[in-house]
């Protein structure tokens, strides 16, 4: 089976150039032939013609009357010397002898008279031919040729290339055709096996690829098998690589598209690019239909804010038809679609009968964290000390793309320094570096500025190690990095799924450590506790409009946890009154004060704790769990570790490939930053940033 390649846009504008070129070429030749067919001869005027008369230098004479003119023609008597004869002008300039010469003249008695008698004066022979009827063809085809060829040109650019595969997707006339591109079943190297940490979501699928192997089987039973099966789930978690393996495991041809190439500026275009995927597919049934972000084409109707039926629902009531419509498909096509926005889909499309199946591909837990990691590992020269599995339990949260993009990462760094394989550090510099960002080590602040920091983020690791009910501190540091001058990293004790009013109130408590920190050190407070309060604020929210968690309010939910959906939720009221909106403030308010009280009674009950970890987070900048825990029991360093830091110069580009130090002994967390355009994650739930 041929793939249904689409050619390049730039094999377009080739092609095209060359007709056109080739079109002139044509045209511009024919001219020159029809206007130099005597290009061998020597063209002179009338009055030329005369004085070479009386000279005696012309042998015979012919002449060939036709509507407008009389052609004379003739032969000299001595050959002579003619500039650019029968040459093409754009060669330059070149001499030739010629005999024979053309001249025009004017039909009238006068200047014919004239001619013969110096003609007989010399004793020229003058004869004259019948009128060629050639002419008049030879002016009409010289209008008609240029014009076929033209239209030729025209007719190959709108309509020509429809016809040689890629779906017209070169013809700027084939809007209708789908842009889907076509990969055989047979050559997709991607299975299960390569998709790990779903396999829940794995066996959902099995159906389908077990149904387009032996669809015999399901037929007898009277079964129906899903016609379409929907993806979604949050960015990265593998829901296009699903659909590949699930056209790899059956063997299947898949189209695969993108919900926004329905869509253009014309009006009908995507309803006919819909008609035209699904009869490809018919034609090579068995198939799969692949749609990746269907939201771009697949919004409720009736949700723009000027109203009317627009491309986009046109589009999707042509899909609606495709997928269960009056005409029988007999399931020979099964339909995928991905997307991580299914609250705004059109209830019609996640109706039976279309989208049957709907597979949540969430987060990997901690064992599919590590199975994924094994995936990403296996092309990774790994040491020793890298443990997987201790890496699975330190990325909670992580999905597939954070966790190959960490390994990735990780290879660059130990790159970076030399290294053949790579090794725990890398592997821990690299998680810094895709939570916050590249280390700025070299960025100059003031002492108080550094003092006010170490205090800041010392107060949410005593907060976080006092109330350690859920979460165990993993890491802290002052080190700058992305937009944040220090954070502390909370990890929790197992995967959660569920979270009590406890929990909550502790990763609050945990939150407002650095404000409480600040205040209680110097009595003042500064802006590094902004994104703290950001994060408190939406923790404290949901408590009270979502989870039912206040006393005042009650067990009832005034906000929904959807993202806002402007052409469905604009110009919606409230569910509650504003005296209710001020309770929710109110108690929301109380809240976060509850647990900026708790933060300040902590830190007051550990105060010798607190700046030993904040002395020593001035000395060694970052401090690890084992040496946490050893300042706030015994108030010093595990012997053996925290090396301080050495001062980094600057080096050329040349020095720092050049480079052949060892950096065993320099600290990750301030390693130089090579590369300021990385860019900046958000960080997770468990992390405080100042």
């Amino acid at each position: 089976m041929n793939n249904n390649k689409q050619p390049k846009q730039g094999n377009f504008v080739k092609n095209i150039f060359m007709w056109v070129m080739l079109a002139i070429i044509v045209v511009v030749g024919f001219n020159f032939f029809f206007s130099n067919n005597h290009s061998n001869v020597d063209k002179i005027s009338y009055s030329q013609l005369m004085t070479k008369l009386d000279d005696g230098k012309i042998k015979t004479i012919t002449m060939q009357p036709s509507d407008s003119l009389i052609t004379v023609t003739g032969e000299y008597k001595e050959p002579v010397k003619v500039d650019n004869a029968g040459s093409f002008p754009l060669l330059g300039n070149s001499t030739t002898e010629v005999k024979e010469f053309q001249a025009y003249i004017i039909p009238t008695d006068s200047i014919v008279k004239d001619m013969q008698n110096v003609a007989s004066d010399n004793d020229v022979k003058i004869s004259v031919i019948q009128a060629s009827s050639s002419g008049m063809w030879i002016q009409i085809l010289s209008y008609i040729i240029p014009m076929l060829l033209f239209v030729g040109v025209f007719w190959l650019m709108m309509g020509g290339m429809g016809s040689r595969g890629g779906g017209g997707a070169g013809n700027p006339m084939s809007f209708g055709k789908s842009r889907a591109k076509q990969q055989d079943g047979k050559t997709s190297k991607v299975r299960f096996a390569d998709v790990a940490g779903s396999e829940e979501e794995k066996q959902e699928l099995v159906e389908v690829v077990d149904f387009l192997k032996n669809p015999k089987k399901y037929h007898d039973l009277g079964a129906r098998i899903p016609a379409g099966v929907l993806l979604e789930g949050p960015p990265g978690t593998g829901k296009t690589l699903l659909a590949k393996a699930v056209a790899g495991e059956a063997g299947v041809p898949f189209y695969s598209i993108s919900g926004s190439d329905f869509v253009e500026m014309f009006v009908g275009v995507g309803a006919s690019r819909v008609r035209d995927l699904f009869e490809n597919a018919k034609k090579t049934s068995p198939s799969i239909i692949f749609i990746d972000e269907i939201d771009a084409v697949g919004r409720q109707r009736g949700a723009g804010l000027g109203g009317g039926n627009d491309e986009r629902e046109q589009t999707l009531n042509q899909l609606l038809v495709e997928m269960d419509g009056f005409q029988d498909n007999a399931n020979s096509v099964i339909v995928i679609a991905a997307t991580n926005r299914s609250d705004v889909l059109d209830p019609a499309l996640l109706r039976p009968g279309r989208f049957d199946r709907k597979v949540l591909v969430g987060a990997p837990d901690v064992k599919g964290r590590e199975a994924v990691l094994r995936v990403h590992a296996k092309n990774k020269p790994l040491d020793s000390s890298v443990d997987l599995k201790v890496i699975a339990q330190q990325t909670p949260g992580f999905v597939g793309a954070d966790l190959e993009n960490v390994l990735n990462e990780a290879a660059l760094v130990a790159a970076r320094r030399n290294k053949r394989v790579i090794d725990a550090s890398d592997i821990d510099e690299a998680q810094d570096r895709v939570i916050a960002g590249p280390a700025k080590k070299d960025k100059k602040i003031s002492e108080h500025e550094r003092e006010t920091v170490a205090y800041h983020e010392a107060g949410h690791t005593i907060v976080g190690l006092v109330l350690s009910n859920a979460n165990t501190v993993h890491k802290v540091t002052i080190v700058p990095r992305g937009r944040a001058g220090g954070y502390m990293i909370a990890l929790p004790k197992e995967d959660q799924f569920l979270l009590s009013k406890e929990d909550m109130k502790e990763n609050l408590a945990g939150l407002m450590g650095g404000r409480a920190a600040e205040q209680i050190i110097y009595n003042q407070i500064t802006t590094g506790a902004s994104n703290d309060f950001e994060q408190a604020t939406r923790i404290a929210r949901g408590m009270v409009t979502q989870y039912g968690m206040s006393e005042r309010l009650g067990t009832v939910s005034y906000e929904g946890d959807h993202a806002v959906f402007i052409g469905r939720d604009y110009g919606q009221t409230k569910t509650y009154s504003e005296a209710t909106a001020i309770a929710i403030d109110e108690e929301i308010r109380a809240i976060t004060k509850e647990a900026y009280d708790k933060a300040v009674e902590v830190i007051q009950a550990h105060r010798e704790q607190h700046k030993a970890i904040a002395m020593a987070l001035l000395k060694y900048e970052t401090l690890n769990a084992k040496q946490i825990l050893s300042l706030f029991n015994t108030g010093k360093m595990p012997e053996g570790e925290g090396v301080e830091e050495s001062s980094i110069e600057p080096k050329s580009f040349d020095e720092i490939l050049s480079a052949k130090n060892d950096f065993s002994n320099i600290n990750i967390y301030s390693g130089d930053e090579t590369s300021s355009s990385e860019p900046e994650n958000k960080k997770s739930e468990n992390e405080t940033a100042e």
